[in-house]
């Protein structure tokens, strides 16, 4: 699974249970996008999670 390259955010573990108590494993999964960004080089294509991308840590080329 991709993390976010800025703040590190990934995939989180859990247990869903249901209405009558059963308990099964989940997986949430972050929703992080490919996005291509300007940095000091030129632009080059990182994963970013929304809300960092909504946040403008992330300047977009």
């Amino acid at each position: 699974m991709a993390k976010c390259d800025i703040c590190g955010k990934g995939v989180h573990f859990g247990i869903q249970v249901s209405h009558s108590h059963r308990r099964s494993n989940k997986m949430w999964k972050s929703n992080i996008k490919s996005v291509k960004v300007k940095t000091a080089g030129g632009a080059k294509t990182m994963h970013v999670c929304t809300s960092c991308l909504r946040s403008g840590k992330v300047e977009r080329a």
